[in-house]
């Protein structure tokens, strides 16, 4: 989607123009070579684009360019050349491949003479439009065009687009707006990743082609997704600070997050489009009726059924969301702010970012800092990709060649076999992420995992299975696999909650309203409230000598200082300190990897923030594998 506040700046197309170049490349059907030039030059003019520069001997300033070389590295310190079909910097790379309408037909002598001298050396294309060749040819210029990007000069980084293009059939995209060039992945999704000739007609899809050539960028969805998140953290953020001091945080917290999934299921289909809106615009004159008619709307939506107010037979939803339907009563202003939240587009929430500014806006100590600087994506897949990505995916490219291999000698069934055998693998690979947060770095790898798995299911289909129907009956990449326990219990409710609504956005993505079954919803578990570093049986509050508590500062409240004016410690801020009763490591549960951004307290800090019981209890649990010279952090559960 383009930025719709950017749209002005794009250049219009020429609908002549662009009818007579799919009118005649639709038509064309020789080499490769002879006809991607002149349709890159012929679709950038009738897009208004500007076209490729003439190369010049001087390499290094072949910024927009046909046939850019770019040097392969390889292990042993030599290197060899190749050459980008068309490149422009900090854009994409388009690499050209012409498939043919149909199988050519051998022409005889007389059929070539007639023709002239240079008919023999006309080339049908690459493999027959739709065949099983076709594909691979596709899916073998894609990893070409990812190794150009991998070959280009550090100082150009990685082009935010890869174009793969059947020279008068289609245009696939493929985006990868980290910088990292190791996802590209089909864009905007794997439904709509091709534009074929006759889509090129469609003003959407000509704003989209002129973004991507001058403001690639502006199509990074998760912009769009940003700005919208963190309007509506804010406004929850004000209905949370009316219930403040007037109910338990906990009953706060899962009241919003079940408002919230109930907006997000709305704007997906999974409840009547505008039922909830059109809900909350009707009680915000009745807010007497707000909470029976919530907790109807949750108790039906818990167990599936009839709902009389929305007029629809609902899903069964389950999970531990609505287990309680307990709704908080508001009166109309409150109403009104979630009224306004709920005519936001939830398909644009962005979950990696969405559980981090929620968790702000619960928090009266952190809600000042809704504004603030939050972990970017990128910086998250910088850890996730090496940890997790990699891996997987060198065990996918050795698996690819034994397919390819299995393929070549008419054994399908064995290459069909050795695909679905590595989906079952990825579909069981579990993650953990020892003190999870929100669960951000969780919802990322769930995410890039999902890639992947459209990647196998791909392949299980260039192979003749049926990858949709496989997909949907069989396993599928999904909660399940990730862990993360959390001290924080609201950050539990939170990092479960976006998980559940990263998966099912993928879900509807990729597949449709036909992938959720019920229950829509699972309960399990493998988000939980637990301490990362320590179990215990209980605790005690410690006491002097006379038996009165002992207190410390309770670690988070600060003051400023009258002198010097700095942030201090808040002296009348205290809790009891507590002893820990017969400690020891905490258990983890098993998992593939581990990944994660966990908690840094520096040593010193140790006994101040956390309290001298809860020192002593890490250091005796460790048996002195630990020292207070150390920094608070996550151990391995092995030591």
């Amino acid at each position: 989607m383009v930025d719709s506040r950017r749209m002005t700046s794009l250049p219009a197309a020429d609908p002549e123009k662009l009818d007579r170049l799919i009118a005649e490349v639709t038509r064309s059907g020789g080499a490769e070579m002879a006809n991607a030039q002149p349709f890159v030059m012929r679709l950038t003019d009738a897009l208004g684009l500007p076209q490729p520069d003439f190369a010049t001997e001087e390499n290094a300033r072949n910024d927009y360019a046909f046939e850019r070389r770019v040097d392969f590295k390889h292990p042993d310190g030599s290197s060899t050349p190749g050459r980008i079909d068309c490149y422009r910097r900090g854009s994409s790379i388009l690499e050209a491949k012409q498939s043919a309408n149909r199988q050519s037909r051998k022409k005889s002598a007389e059929q070539l003479a007639l023709l002239g001298e240079d008919a023999g050396q006309m080339k049908p294309g690459h493999a027959r439009r739709g065949g099983r060749r076709w594909d691979e040819v596709m899916v073998e210029a894609r990893r070409q065009a990812e190794n150009y990007a991998r070959s280009l000069p550090v100082s150009h980084g990685y082009p935010p687009f890869i174009l793969v293009v059947d020279v008068g059939n289609v245009i696939e995209v493929f985006a990868d707006f980290s910088g990292q060039g190791k996802n590209y992945a089909h864009f905007p999704d794997r439904r709509s990743y091709r534009i074929t000739m006759d889509d090129l007609r469609d003003e959407a899809i000509q704003q989209r082609l002129a973004a991507i050539w001058l403001d690639p960028h502006s199509l990074d969805p998760a912009k769009k997704s940003a700005e919208v998140t963190r309007d509506i953290a804010e406004r929850l953020a004000r209905i949370a600070k009316r219930l403040e001091g007037k109910h338990d945080p906990k009953d706060v917290a899962e009241f919003l997050m079940r408002c919230l999934f109930t907006m997000f299921a709305e704007d997906v289909e999974l409840i009547p489009k505008h039922a909830f809106e059109t809900l909350l615009e009707e009680l915000r004159e009745k807010p007497r009726q707000f909470v029976p008619a919530l907790e109807h709307l949750w108790t039906v939506m818990d167990s599936g059924g009839y709902e009389p107010r929305m007029m629809a037979s609902l899903k069964r939803f389950n999970g531990s969301l609505f287990k309680s339907a307990k709704a908080l009563p508001l009166d109309g202003d409150g109403i009104t702010e979630l009224f306004i939240a709920a005519n936001r587009d939830w398909r644009e929430v962005e979950p990696d970012i969405f559980g981090t500014l929620l968790e702000r806006a619960l928090n009266s100590r952190e809600r000042s800092k809704l504004g603030a600087h939050y972990t970017p994506r990128a910086y998250v897949e910088r850890l996730v990709v090496p940890t997790i990505i990699e891996p997987l995916r060198d065990d996918w490219d050795q698996v690819k060649a034994e397919v390819k291999d299995l393929h070549d000698q008419n054994k399908d069934a064995a290459a069909i076999a050795k695909v679905k055998a590595f989906h079952h693998t990825l579909c069981t690979t579990r993650v953990l992420d020892p003190a999870c947060g929100t669960g951000n770095f969780l919802y990322v790898a769930l995410e890039l995992m999902k890639r992947l798995e459209g990647e196998v299911l791909e392949a299980l289909d260039e192979l003749g299975e049926d990858a949709p129907r496989f997909a949907m009956e069989g396993e599928t990449v999904g909660p399940r696999q990730f862990y993360g326990p959390e001290i924080n219990p609201r950050a539990v409710a939170i990092a479960d909650l976006v998980l559940w609504i990263g998966f099912i956005k993928w879900q509807l993505k990729t597949n449709g309203l036909s992938a959720i079954t019920e229950p829509v919803l699972h309960a399990y578990g493998t988000i939980r409230q637990q301490d990362a570093i320590l179990a215990y049986d209980g605790t005690e509050i410690a006491r002097d000598a006379s038996g009165k508590p002992l207190t410390r500062w309770d670690g988070v409240t600060m003051k400023r200082h009258p002198v010097t004016g700095e942030e201090v410690p808040g002296g009348e801020a205290v809790v009891e300190v507590l002893t820990y009763i017969n400690p020891k490591p905490a258990e983890w549960p098993e998992a593939e990897f581990v990944v994660g951004n966990p908690p840094f307290i520096g040593g010193k800090d140790l006994r101040a923030e956390l309290g001298d019981g809860y020192a002593e209890a890490v250091w005796k649990a460790r048996l002195g594998k630990i020292t207070d010279q150390m920094h608070y952090s996550i151990f391995d559960r092995n030591q």
